[in-house]
């Protein structure tokens, strides 16, 4: 029996979504091993067109980027895609922002992974205005999401979401959860490990958050919950992966006075992402809105406990492992890092939190996800040899 040809959809790789370039990666390096010779998986990504970047003296500038990206995805991708529709069997989109590239694809036999519901809210509350790009864009989106075959979520919470826009049947979606690379684990790598602690120097108490800068990370929250907290630990210091802040977190930071205290690291390989996890005392995560939380199961996968807000997703993933503050309640948090800080000292709870975060986190498996998509792009064609 030939093998199932699946066109992997990918992010444009000039855009730089690390996470979403992360499920590409291990969908495509796991499904050989999971799934033998039934799956034969391509990556499909065209490279970006410059051309607003490209214009003399506005071409520097974030509107000419912006520019290219949409081009990009809007135009360029899809007639890209068009031409390679008889070549594959089936088509998963990756990210669910990519959605609206389905108008070129046999919707029938494509599969979009919805990761948070961002990409289509502003298109909840009615149809598209030609006034507002936001809105125009998050409905085509959901139009994209709502025409696919079948929606794998990367949660039940990220699911429910989706389901409460009325615009997919429930019966065609399922949870899909994504994995914990296998970098991280609690055993030391001396290379990477020595690698961080150059970097860093001697140990302190470090808080670590690993996530991009945009609003619904609330790095206002962590900033004014670090800023408390040093006030009782004076010698602690914040670990920031994910993109520098922007000016008005900046500005915040120096308001609090704890710039001096902050050290934001470049981009990192796995293997040093992972030693940090490692090295942290604590990693936080004080997001208003998820659709997974990632670095919640990387961490814990590392032995590393976790604090997070209490919202649905993180409850999800984190389990009883972790522990959980009111989203945006920075007395909870400051008093929950107080309370951790103190447990410390406990040889016990220190080694019974590091056994749960790693027991937790064995849930969540790159080779698991994806063998459950394969079940999902093999699924129409069982049912066309079954009838």
């Amino acid at each position: 029996m030939k093998p199932i040809r699946v066109g992997v959809v990918c992010d444009l790789r000039e855009e730089g979504w690390h996470s979403m370039d992360l499920v590409a990666d291990m969908l495509l390096d796991s499904l050989p091993s999971v799934c033998g010779g039934r799956i034969a998986a391509t990556r499909l990504r065209p490279p970006m067109v410059r051309r607003w970047t490209r214009l003399p003296v506005v071409g520097g500038g974030s509107r000419a980027q912006l520019g290219d990206r949409l081009t990009g995805r809007l135009w360029d991708y899809p007639r890209w895609l068009r031409p390679q529709r008889a070549d594959f069997d089936f088509f998963h989109i990756v990210d669910h922002s990519y959605a609206h590239v389905i108008r070129a694809l046999p919707a029938e036999r494509t599969i979009v992974t919805c990761n948070d519901t961002d990409a289509f809210d502003a298109a909840r509350d009615g149809a598209a205005s030609r006034l507002d790009p936001s809105r125009l864009l998050a409905t085509h989106v959901l139009d994209g999401i709502s025409r696919a075959s079948h929606v794998a979520c990367i949660s039940e919470a990220t699911r429910q979401n989706l389901i409460s826009t009325g615009r997919v049947d429930p019966s065609r979606t399922s949870v899909v959860y994504l994995g914990a690379h296998p970098t991280c684990t609690p055993a030391s790598d001396a290379a990477a490990d020595g690698d961080i602690e150059r970097r860093l120097g001697p140990r302190r108490f470090e808080l670590l958050h690993v996530s991009s800068t945009i609003p619904r990370k609330r790095i206002d929250v962590l900033l004014e919950v670090f800023s408390r907290f040093r006030d009782l630990e004076p010698d602690a210091r914040l670990l920031r992966v994910g993109g520098p802040f922007t000016r008005e977190q900046q500005r915040l930071a120096e308001c609090l006075k704890v710039s001096d205290a902050i050290v934001e690291l470049p981009f990192l390989n796995r293997p040093q992402l992972a030693a940090l996890y490692r090295r942290a005392a604590v990693v936080v995560l004080p997001s208003e809105r998820e659709g997974f939380g990632l670095p919640v199961v990387e961490a814990m996968a590392c032995g590393t406990p976790v604090i997070a807000s209490d919202i649905p997703a993180l409850r999800e993933v984190g389990g009883a492992a972790a522990q959980y503050c009111p989203a945006g309640d920075v007395d909870r948090w400051v008093e929950a890092l107080a309370d951790f800080r103190r447990g410390l000292s406990d040889a016990a709870v220190r080694e019974h939190r590091r056994a749960a975060c790693v027991a937790a986190a064995a849930r969540f498996d790159w080779r698991r996800y994806a063998a459950q998509m394969a079940v999902l792009y093999e699924q129409p064609f069982a049912r066309e040899r079954a009838s």
